[in-house]
């Protein structure tokens, strides 16, 4: 969940506008970058020992990517351990650019799946997550689009099933994050917030069905504060990502007799830029978690992976929370 600040006793919030490609804008690190490094030793692998470089989920990631962020290093490249859990398939990944929609593309590429991702504004970005999939030898490309435009979302479907040959899986993962006091949200807020988190992953998927077969997947990426607002000033974005699990759950039915799953992971506290593990009201909202840290949005881009691949194939309509118990 991204932080906000909190003025005085009455717990009223400072007014934040933040418009990112996904819900957290960072990228995760995701692993060993080719340049400057040798690859991992599968003979180390093997025998028990951490290759040098490699990285973990702990601390010691998190610090790492803390590093990264202040650095502002760039992602070239990724060494995969792949596996053929997706292998053949297509995905398209909207705003899976930066933070957890580029943890998603990876995860999906890692496990076999040609990815197509969209982005609207940081090219460099979304053309690095590209250049690391192709690196692990697949198929990647990134198309810039407004989720907020239907037509837009319309082509962009179109044209990853067109050039990529074919589509099973969507990740509607882009997102708008407005927080504000419910007297000064304007309308055109709301309707942009509407447009993006709601209205987007409702016309992707429409575009979409017509070209997956059995098999295919829709997975929608929501958010904690669906099920718990604990902070003032989520009231737009909370409503936004509630409505998915409504949108999940009846497209879960409808979708079922085709054989095309439906369904929601909702992360909690992820390490990004905007929300840093280490930030100012890290400690808070550990507080809030039974795990007391911050997920890395590779955990988040597990879930994903696993309901994308043939052994989430019986589970439709179902909301995953990935939030280290938050909402429990």
């Amino acid at each position: 969940m991204p932080g906000f600040a909190v003025q005085g006793d009455s717990g009223g919030v400072e007014r934040i506008h933040v418009a990112v490609d996904g819900p957290y804008a960072d990228f995760e690190l995701v692993g060993e970058l080719l340049r400057g490094h040798a690859a991992p030793s599968l003979q180390q692998e093997k025998d028990g020992q951490k290759p040098r470089g490699s990285h973990s989920t702990d601390n010691t990631c998190q610090n790492a990517a803390s590093d990264r962020r202040q650095t502002g290093a760039p992602l070239l490249a990724r060494i995969f351990v792949m596996n053929n859990a997706l292998d053949g398939k297509v995905a398209l990944v909207t705003g899976g650019g930066r933070g957890i929609g580029a943890a998603v593309a990876l995860r999906l590429a890692q496990d076999g799946a040609d990815v197509a991702l969209t982005f609207q504004q940081n090219q460099q970005r979304a053309d690095d997550v590209v250049e690391q999939i192709k690196v692990a030898g697949r198929r990647a490309i990134a198309v810039q689009a407004d989720s907020a435009d239907p037509a837009a979302m319309t082509a962009v479907v179109d044209r990853v099933a067109g050039e990529l040959g074919r589509l099973d899986i969507l990740v509607n993962n882009a997102g708008v994050f407005l927080l504000g006091p419910l007297e000064q949200l304007s309308l055109e807020e709301f309707e942009q917030t509407v447009a993006v988190n709601i209205r987007a992953p409702f016309v992707a998927s429409q575009a979409a069905v017509p070209h997956m077969s059995a098999g295919g997947r829709i997975i929608n990426i929501g958010s904690n504060v669906a099920e718990r607002a604990v902070f003032p000033g989520f009231a737009l974005y909370a409503m936004s990502k509630t409505a998915l699990i409504g949108l999940t759950k009846a497209l879960g039915r409808e979708l079922g007799p085709r054989a095309i799953t439906v369904n929601l992971v909702n992360p909690g506290p992820t390490d990004t830029e905007l929300n840093p593990a280490d930030g100012p009201n890290a400690d808070t909202i550990n507080g809030f978690t039974a795990l007391g840290h911050y997920a890395a949005p590779a955990d988040v881009a597990a879930a994903v992976a696993f309901l994308a691949s043939a052994d989430g194939r019986y589970i439709t309509g179902a909301t995953v929370n990935v939030d280290g118990g938050f909402t429990i």
